[in-house]
């Protein structure tokens, strides 16, 4: 069986960045950067105040009280045409151009209007209040990188440099299929033996977040022919994620329906808990990601590899950071030679620090936990048993514009 690391390694080297498509700003939110964004405009264009006062010169009020003559005024959107002289002053505005002549702001508050007059009461120095030229960014500034995922600072910025369009990567587009005679979409009919269906809608919403285009496939029954028809409709997909019908009983027919399809089959089992029967090949142009079906083991596998397949094919280029830690929230024993990912919840204890405390059932089929943990506490295989208050590494749940 192949860890963990090695298999996310294969996945990630089997995709390459997809190519670019140019989206409006309203769209741009949760994409991700095919180019670096570049100013069009320096920011502000001149220099400006920072706050409601008076633009006048530092000379005249370093002496205070200083009674200065009133020439005009600089509203936000207007400015002061003339020159202000000595003793002189223009009312002016937050974000009102500094008038020529002048090289501080005194605030409102620290004056007083007296007719065509104003008393300053306390002095600025040169420059006070003054937001110079190209104090934020200035033209021909690279702002936003290729690579980035798009956060609503980012179209807040972009709309500042005076850039209505974006250049960004082609959403990939996953084909989610989900087998099994057992299970039906949610409001259908329930049979005698039969249960809900949540991994295609939770794949799909996974791929989503993930900042993919899910194309949901529905249901197939455990046959081969039905596989095989179902399958085809991931033509033109980049990838194919399947759920259930993976692993090697009478009825998981997934990996022969494909084979007989054409796929290519890079690798079939992983050393971790959930998600043993995993596997990964490809049919033509199109890679298939087959998930185990407990819901439990499908979240986890698109967590650890249907996402890592997303980034790379968005080209995300977030650079690698060691796995978050916490303190462990109660003793485990030793684990057995899988990898493992247990449900956890997330607090702090009395000093401020985190602390994951796993749940005392684990099974795969509990989606319940799932919906509450916040947290999967990665335990290496064979890893020693290990006491409450020792660091352990774990991944979060949600994160970014992700969330399982």
């Amino acid at each position: 069986m192949l860890s963990v690391a090695e298999a996310q390694a294969r996945i990630r080297a089997a995709f390459q960045r997809l190519g670019s498509e140019q989206v409006g700003l309203t769209a741009a939110l949760g994409r991700v950067l095919a180019e670096d964004v570049v100013a069009r405009v320096t920011q502000p264009p001149v220099a400006v105040s920072a706050m409601d006062g008076y633009a006048v010169r530092a000379a005249d009020v370093a002496s205070v009280p200083a009674r200065l003559r009133v020439v005009g005024s600089a509203p936000a959107g207007g400015a002061y045409a003339g020159n202000v002289g000595a003793g002189q002053a223009v009312r002016i505005f937050t974000g009102g151009p500094l008038p020529a002549g002048a090289d501080t702001i005194v605030i409102q508050e620290d004056t007083t209007a007296d007719g065509d007059a104003v008393v300053v009461k306390e002095g600025a120095a040169r420059g006070t209040y003054v937001r110079p030229a190209g104090l934020d960014f200035r033209a021909g500034e690279a702002l936003l990188a290729k690579g980035r995922l798009l956060t609503s600072r980012d179209i807040g910025i972009a709309a500042a440099m005076n850039v209505p369009w974006l250049r960004v990567t082609r959403r990939p587009r996953i084909a989610v299929l989900a087998t099994g005679d057992e299970v039906v979409m949610p409001g259908d009919a329930i049979g005698p033996n039969q249960i809900v269906s949540s991994n295609g809608l939770s794949l799909s919403a996974f791929a989503t977040a993930c900042g993919a285009e899910a194309i949901h496939l529905g249901i197939v029954s455990d046959d081969l022919d039905a596989l095989r028809r179902s399958a085809a409709g991931a033509a033109g997909a980049d990838l194919l994620v399947t759920s259930g019908g993976a692993s090697v009983g009478d009825h998981d027919l997934v990996q022969a329906a494909l084979s007989s399809a054409g796929m290519t089959l890079d690798f079939w089992k992983i050393a971790m808990r959930p998600g043993k029967p995993l596997m990964f090949g490809r049919i033509g142009l199109t890679a298939v990601l087959g998930v185990p079906g407990n819901p439990v083991s499908t979240l986890v596998c698109a967590l650890m590899f249907l996402k890592p397949a997303i980034d790379v094919m968005l080209g995300r280029t977030e650079a690698e950071q060691p796995p978050p830690t916490a303190l462990l929230g109660r003793d485990l024993p030793q684990n057995d030679s899988r990898e493992d990912y247990l449900r956890s919840r997330l607090s702090y204890d009395a000093h401020g620090r985190l602390v994951a405390t796993p749940f005392d059932k684990q099974d795969s089929s509990m989606l319940s936990l799932m919906a509450k943990s916040d947290c999967l506490v990665v335990r290496a295989p064979r890893a020693p048993a290990i006491k409450a208050g020792a660091a352990v590494a774990i991944v979060l749940l949600s994160g970014g514009c992700l969330s399982i």
